[in-house]
C-alpha cells in the first residue's frame, strides 16, 4: 500500500509563492512518474505537472514557467514550487501517483490566492 501524504498549502497573495511537498510512503524512484492534480470548486480535476524517471517534467499551459515539479529520492518527496500565483491557481492540490493497474491519491491540501 502506497501513502502519499500532502503539505505546504496555505492562503497566499497573488504574486506570492508556495511550495508544496507531497511525502511517500515508498521510494519515489519506483513510483515514477509522478503527478500534482488540482480542483478548484465546480471544476473537474486537471493535471498540474507530471515528473518521471529520465525525462523532461510535463506541465499544464495554464502554469508553464510559473510552476517546477522536483522530487528527491533521499526524502522520498515530490515538490512543487509555485511562483507568480494569481486567483486562478485557488485549488486544492492532490498527489498522484500510478501503479500498475491502481491510482494512488493523497488527501490534498488548499491553496487560496486571494489579497
Amino acid at each position: 500500500q502506497v501513502q502519499l501524504v500532502e503539505s505546504g498549502g496555505g492562503l497566499v497573495q497573488p504574486g506570492g509563492s508556495l511550495r508544496l511537498s507531497c511525502a511517500a510512503s515508498v521510494r519515489i524512484v519506483s513510483i515514477l512518474p509522478m503527478a500534482w492534480y488540482r480542483q478548484a470548486p465546480g471544476k473537474q480535476r486537471e493535471l498540474v505537472a507530471a515528473i518521471a524517471s529520465g525525462g523532461s517534467p510535463n506541465y499544464a499551459d495554464s502554469v508553464r514557467g510559473r510552476f517546477t515539479i522536483s522530487g528527491d529520492g533521499a526524502k522520498n518527496t515530490v515538490y512543487l514550487q509555485m511562483n507568480n500565483l494569481n486567483a486562478e491557481d485557488t485549488a486544492v492540490y492532490y498527489c498522484n501517483a500510478v501503479i500498475g493497474w491502481t491510482d494512488y491519491w493523497g488527501r490534498g491540501t488548499q491553496v487560496t490566492v486571494s489579497s
